[in-house]
């Protein structure tokens, strides 16, 4: 490589600027080095110019595409081949709980159908994602189907990284032929309604539970070892809701226990504005929060790879499933992509689902309008910004602005308690998870999630000086969690416990009263272990260096009433100051972090003062289209801001680019001129920031034939020395050269 580098510096000297031009664009055809898989997005179609997005992965979706898509007469292969072909690595994503696998349902697999196999609800209906696509109970038979048919066929087309997205069984479901049989398998028993009791709800759900945990062991440990057959090292990833999600939409998924397989490598965190949306109570008002929902969302499924050291891509959409306007869509992408940012020990991303969809979807143009139409040009611009930023988005060991060590305890259990109702106890929209977690979050303090399956794990309360914990909406699967928040308490430990444990669930056949064990309530256990006598009063009870403050309200109660958090605050302020001596626990309406040159602000409504919050320096606005310079950002509640901090970059000397709406390749500095190569996705502006040592002499633009382009616009900002260029996108290639 050394001599063919030498060889284009001095074919540069020696030929025309538009040959130079021809010869760096085709160069970028070449597959990106093993191992760039910082972003990625997913697919189901081949490679278009106007879905060219130039992130690192093309996931090519379904050996037989997506149900909700039609593709037109292209085989797996030959998708793959045409997002190679662009320069793109290509793995590869389909359905475990649903897909395009009517092959398998008709009988045209084995000659047999399996109908049967689809999720029933109560009143003999199942549940469809589309024609003749259930949602799957995962049959033995079924599983052999997706690892002969679908696995083995993307292996032996060089896939090296396999997704199998969204493991959901609906909490509604359990009542089809295929799950009463999976039942008396694991169980050993008849099966029994889930809606007549609590019990049979709850052993109905650990069913389902169990049974995606099995489907995903089995088939990615199939994939691992036919990968490694064909010489390939093979990654396995699960796409999912967060726990959080799941719980709030009533479907039940195996979440943190997948990380403790071997065979699975990491996860998607699948939030976006349809997750977030999803309303809840606070201050006794049921409302969208779709800011303050992302960020649990995220640290949810953050908190269950925090310990094991597993890969996770969040990842954000600019859009949604559900029929909104471009302007509902930009403020809701705005909140959900500053909270990802807000997790500054994730750097990897999937930028987008769908991008057909994105950039050739009709849309409504206003909300009270029916009129439809495609991305308009400063979304799209604006988007391409905000995903190119992800590109280059680095880690980061600067924290969050805030009081921190408070922690929520969550576990798989939380979607064992949604449905259907029982004994007349509800839990209106996870309440009493939203109960723990708002009061504070609103309060500008950056609660973390701790889930339960991974108190074993001494990292995963490394960072926690007030551990918040109920047992209304969920139940420990087995009693070694109780040692290790026993022992976590012993050794300094501040546990403040919320519930009257009068749930119906508190009584249902489980570890906690059966064989030697005669609990009334799981937490007896663990008061137990704590040295605490069962069923005990409302106070503070001492155990080791550590302390346990028992609040006999339900955690929905802090929520479902205006002020009723008061007394919830009051304690827990008390225990972080006096017990946990984790210093003032201080109240706020706003989160800050610096990310490297990025700065990341987000002010919240309802909390404690309506003041806006305010930056000065010299920034660029990354959520602004036009990449405006700014001296000052102000930024009001329910707003976020994504700014470029120019103060910090460390080399003002030298040209690079800063913002962009395209990906940039191959920059070069030469003797006062600056030149790179532009791609972007077809039909698109791109709008980009430069920074240079002098005001540019000159400016060009190129094609990929070496054609001069025209129509570029150009200003200089002398406060930033940043150059702003607008023209417009090709996934070909543009060759921009600056002198100056």
């Amino acid at each position: 490589m050394s001599g063919y580098k030498t060889f284009i510096v001095c074919f540069f000297f020696a030929v025309s600027l538009l040959g130079v031009a021809s010869c760096l664009l085709k160069a970028q055809d070449k597959n990106p080095k093993e191992g760039q898989e910082k972003t990625v997005f997913q697919t189901a179609q081949q490679w278009k110019p106007s879905t060219d997005n130039r992130a690192d992965v093309a996931i090519v979706y379904g050996v037989g595409g997506n149900p909700s898509e039609k593709i037109k007469g292209k085989t797996f292969e030959e998708r793959v081949r045409s997002w190679r072909e662009r320069g793109y690595i290509t793995h590869f994503m389909t359905g475990i709980a649903w897909g395009e696998y009517q092959d398998y349902f008709t009988g045209e697999w084995d000659g047999k159908w399996h109908l049967d196999e689809g999720q029933v609800q109560r009143n003999g209906d199942t549940i469809w994602h589309g024609r003749l696509v259930p949602y799957i109970v995962p049959t033995d038979n079924y599983l052999k189907y997706i690892k002969e048919a679908h696995v083995k066929r993307v292996i032996d087309a060089g896939i090296d990284a396999i997704y199998m997205e969204e493991p959901e069984f609906w909490a509604r479901a359990g009542y089809s032929e295929a799950f009463k049989r999976e039942w008396k398998k694991y169980y050993n028993s008849d099966w029994q309604p889930q809606h007549e009791s609590p019990e049979n709800t709850y052993l109905s759900n650990k069913l389902k539970y169990h049974l995606y945990y099995k489907a995903l062991n089995e088939v990615f440990t199939y994939a691992k070892e036919y990968g490694k057959s064909k010489g390939l090292n093979l990654r396995c990833y699960v796409p999912t809701h967060s726990l959080v999600n799941y719980s709030q939409w009533q479907i039940v998924s195996p979440e943190a226990s997948l990380a403790s397989l071997p065979c699975v490598d990491g996860y998607i965190a699948q939030v976006w504005t349809g997750t977030a949306r999803e309303p809840n109570y606070f201050d006794g008002l049921a409302k969208e929060r779709v800011f303050e929902t992302a960020f649990l969302e995220y640290g949810s499924m953050q908190s269950m790879v925090a310990p094991t050291g597993r890969k996770m891509f969040f990842l954000t959409d600019p859009i949604e499933d559900r029929t909104r306007d471009w302007a509902d869509y930009k403020k809701n992408y705005e909140a959900t992509f500053t909270a990802q940012l807000l997790y500054p020990d994730i750097a990897n991303y999937e930028v987008m689902p769908w991008p057909d969809r994105i950039y050739e979807g009709l849309y409504k143009t206003s909300a009270d309008s029916d009129k439809r139409e495609r991305i308009p040009r400063h979304y799209s611009t604006q988007m391409q910004i905000m995903i190119n930023a992800l590109n280059r988005m680095p880690l980061s060991s600067d924290l969050i602005t805030g009081s921190k060590g408070i922690s929520i305890l969550m576990a798989n259990s939380l979607m064992f308690q949604r449905f259907p109702v029982h004994d007349g106890y509800e839990d209106p929209q996870l309440s009493n998870f939203y109960g723990l977690a708002l009061p504070f979050l609103k309060r500008g303090v950056p609660v973390s999630i701790v889930h339960l399956e991974n108190v074993s794990n001494k990292e995963s309360l490394k960072n926690t000086k007030v551990l918040l914990m109920t047992y209304s909406n969920m139940k420990p699967l087995s009693p070694s969690a109780h040692d290790s928040l026993a022992d976590w308490v012993k050794t300094g430990g501040v546990l403040v416990y919320s519930g009257r444990d009068n749930d119906p669930y508190q009584t249902v056949r489980e570890w906690w009263n059966s064989g030697t064990n005669n609990y009334l309530s799981p937490s007896d256990h663990l008061f137990e272990k704590m040295g605490i006598e069962t069923s005990p009063k409302e106070g503070v009870y001492p155990y080791g260096k550590g302390t346990v403050y028992i609040l006999r309200s339900d955690p929905k109660e802090f929520v479902l009433k205006k002020d009723g958090d008061w007394e919830f605050i009051k304690v827990v302020k008390q225990m972080y100051e006096l017990k946990a001596k984790a210093g003032k626990l201080l109240f706020k309406n706003s989160f800050y972090l610096k990310r490297g040159n990025y700065d990341l602000i987000s002010v919240l409504d309802e909390s404690v003062s309506t003041l806006p919050y305010i930056v000065k320096g010299v920034f660029i606005d990354l959520f602004d289209p036009q990449l405006s310079v700014l001296s000052e950002k102000i930024v009001k509640p329910d707003e976020q801001a994504f700014l470029y901090n120019v103060d910090r970059v460390v080399d003002k000397k030298k040209p690079q680019t800063l913002a962009s709406a395209c990906r940039v390749y191959d920059e070069k500095t030469l003797r006062r001129t600056y030149s790179f190569v532009a791609k972007s996705p077809a039909n698109t502006t791109n709008v980009m920031r430069i920074l240079l040592p002098s005001k540019p002499l000159n400016c060009s633009l190129n094609n990929e034939k070496g054609e001069t382009l025209q129509g570029m616009e150009q200003s200089w900002d002398e406060r930033s020395k940043t150059c702003l260029l607008i023209f417009e996108n090709s996934p070909e290639g543009v060759f921009v050269e600056i002198k100056y």
